[in-house]
């Protein structure tokens, strides 16, 4: 039987650590505040913004929602942005991508502020990923993929890491951020021959390719420890699945994060974190 990575424990430790901070802003009367900027109205963007809005609230984070129409012009959605990163009362700045096609979604990206960028999606804020200085904010989900595997005290130095999935919201910064702590990383994709032939050579395997239950027990080796980012829902079950089969994989592997209750539960808090990080840095 594998140890079951839960995130509600993480959940707790980031609050905790949250709270110290907290502390500091308000003797500086600032209370931190995410902006969420949502274009058309995507279940799955709604699903994330109703679940950041309820973290927010528990630890005491401000949220303004900018809510616009599917069909809204470059020229609003800039002018929007461009107030954003001039209110001084807002401290980051989540949008949901995608955008709708008839948007310039690179250029909105470059013209988010990197102080505000708290879901790493900027040029700067990726270039800091890359090279590990300055203050930028990594993509949430791939930073939750660290704090659970540093909670769990699963060193990756020296490590082989198997990464599934290549985005550029999960795969390649989660591999980037590997690299900087001294594992050996491969990253797969849906061009790669014998995917399989890599993830069972690996101490850790990561899986973020959206494909419900994709993964059975032939792409992993007894003992390995899983990171399972994918959220999917299955219609057969009725319920969110992961793109690891669970059942299958479970009892053979030595460690594995559930879905829903793993890296999904941290993404949401890591978002958190990083507005009250924000926020901090804006007062210093």
């Amino acid at each position: 039987m594998a140890e079951i990575l839960k995130g509600a424990d993480i959940v707790k430790f980031l609050n905790d650590k949250m709270r110290e901070d907290l502390i500091f802003l308000n003797s500086k009367s600032i209370v931190p505040t995410l902006a969420i900027l949502r274009v058309g109205e995507r279940p799955d963007d709604i699903s994330y913004e109703k679940t950041a809005e309820k973290r927010c609230e528990t630890i005491g984070v401000i949220v303004k929602k900018v809510l616009l129409p599917s069909d809204v012009t470059q020229e609003t959605l800039m002018k929007k942005i461009q107030a954003l990163n001039n209110d001084i009362s807002v401290h980051g700045i989540l949008m949901f991508r995608p955008l709708p096609p008839h948007l310039d979604e690179s250029a909105v990206v470059a013209a988010l502020s990197p102080e505000k960028d708290v879901d790493g999606i900027t040029n700067d804020t990726w270039a800091k990923v890359v090279t590990g200085s300055g203050r930028g904010f990594a993509p949430c989900t791939a930073a939750a993929c660290l704090e659970i595997l540093d909670f769990y005290k699963i060193d990756v130095k020296g490590k082989n890491v198997c990464i599934i999935g290549h985005s550029l919201v999960v795969g390649r910064p989660v591999g980037i951020m590997l690299l900087g702590r001294d594992a050996t990383v491969t990253i797969c994709h849906v061009f790669t021959n014998d995917t399989a032939s890599f993830s069972k050579k690996a101490d850790i395997v990561i899986v973020a390719v959206g494909k419900g239950e994709f993964f059975d027990a032939n792409y992993f080796s007894p003992g390995q420890v899983v990171i399972d980012v994918g959220i999917n829902w299955s219609e057969e079950k009725k319920k969110l699945v992961g793109d690891v089969k669970f059942d299958d994989v479970e009892p053979l592997v030595g460690h594995i994060t559930p879905v829903p209750g793993g890296v999904g539960t941290v993404t949401t808090s890591v978002l958190v974190s990083n507005v009250v990080a924000a926020a901090k840095n804006q007062a210093i």
